[in-house]
């Protein structure tokens, strides 16, 4: 009877054990497919992109002349606005012109003397010229005529020349603009003496339409820019200069103008080169000193990788990195090469991905390199992540941001 008894005991635990081994086993079934995440992800298509870069500039004046006299004496009066534009050949100041006046008048009066003095000698050295030949007067005497009708000659030029520079600085004592632009204030008032190519200038002129624009690019990037050109991943249209849009800092004002040449130096304390850049500035909106951004278009990369920002991550070292998923729907990291960020926040990848990698863009957090993951495809549309057409499951499909945003 006890023999029944233990035998049925043990019948009961091994069917409760059975049981207990049976509900575990359907407790971790859902533990093991919780473990299986759904991720966002991105496809990677090429796209034709704009490359821009923006650095920093500074205006330059295409033209500045500072304003001296050429001549000495009293500024009789100051003929223009301070702060007005002038046109090139207006005149500015009148310095007294008496002594000027004077002195072509003394000139013109030589330039007579002389012009007498020829014409009474010339018939004279002619009629000598004749006697000698039939021996009436002596060689000498025919020699000293002409010599002398022939300095009467030199004293003529002489005269026309001294009177064509009391003309000229007869002329001086009218100061003109020698450029048109915006004057500045002047340094000197009615009464002032000026003197010939003072230190000091009498005012300033500067032309302010267009402008210039000094940009500095690294040699680093400078290089760079250069190796992709040459290896043909970036294109650009040799028979237009490079497109530039200018904007001064803290300002929203845009102004476009265009690249007019690259240096060919590198500046030995800065590391940089110098690019210049000409920008119509009709509204005088810039001034010459004016500190600006500049974003030049450098070329097309006509297979453009662009990634959402949200796909990047960065490790202690700033290096950047992206979640991609396999062709067995696992999770594996690959290391990326940043050229620069787009205005649509996506990152420009020039080395790391490939067309077609499936970048994870939603759930990065939660999964691991190795892991097993579901994936729901998402594309950019107007700055934003969105479920992709359920009719496309394997491309970003039609991105309604414009691609050459950047």
């Amino acid at each position: 009877m006890l023999v029944l008894r233990f035998r049925h005991i043990a019948g009961l635990a091994l069917l409760i054990g059975a049981a207990v081994v049976a509900g575990c086993s359907q407790t971790d079934a859902p533990a093991r497919q919780a473990d299986v995440r759904d991720v966002g992800v991105y496809v990677v298509t090429p796209q034709r992109y704009t490359v821009r870069e923006t650095l920093p500039g500074r205006t330059r004046a295409t033209q500045q002349s500072e304003v001296r006299p050429q001549v000495e004496g009293i500024i009789e009066k100051r003929l223009f606005t301070e702060g007005a534009d002038v046109a090139a050949g207006d005149v500015l100041y009148r310095i007294d012109p008496a002594r000027y006046s004077a002195a072509v008048d003394e000139a013109e009066a030589q330039l007579a003397q002389a012009r007498a003095r020829l014409q009474s000698d010339a018939p004279l050295a002619k009629r000598y010229t004749e006697l000698a030949k039939i021996d009436a007067i002596s060689k000498q005497d025919r020699d000293n005529a002409v010599a002398t009708l022939a300095q009467d000659k030199a004293d003529v030029a002489s005269a026309k020349a001294s009177l064509k520079t009391a003309r000229i600085n007869l002329g001086y004592t009218r100061i003109k603009a020698p450029i048109a632009g915006r004057i500045g204030a002047s340094t000197v008032t009615a009464g002032a003496l000026v003197t010939t190519n003072q230190s000091e200038a009498l005012t300033t002129i500067t032309q302010l339409d267009p402008i210039y624009v000094d940009i500095q690019q690294s040699a680093t990037q400078y290089l760079a820019l250069k190796q992709a050109i040459d290896s043909g991943r970036l294109a650009t249209d040799d028979n237009d200069a490079a497109p530039v849009r200018v904007t001064p800092e803290g300002s929203d004002l845009q102004l476009d103008g265009k690249l007019a040449f690259s240096g060919v130096t590198v500046d030995s304390d800065t590391g940089a080169v110098m690019l210049r850049a000409i920008v119509p500035n009709p509204a005088h909106d810039l001034l010459p000193g004016m500190y600006v951004r500049a974003t030049l278009t450098q070329g097309i990369d006509v297979r453009a990788l662009l990634v959402p920002q949200q796909a990047v991550s960065r490790n202690g070292k700033g290096e950047p990195s992206a979640f991609v998923i396999d062709a067995d729907d696992t999770v594996e990291k690959k290391a990326l090469t940043i050229a620069g960020a787009t205005d649509d926040h996506r990152w420009r990848v020039t080395d790391g991905l490939t067309a077609g990698d499936r970048v994870v863009v939603q759930g990065a957090g939660q999964i691991q390199v190795g892991d097993r993951v579901t994936t729901t495809p998402l594309v950019v549309r107007d700055g934003n992540l969105q479920p992709a057409p359920a009719t496309n499951t394997t491309s970003n499909g039609p991105d309604t941001t414009p691609p050459d945003a950047g």
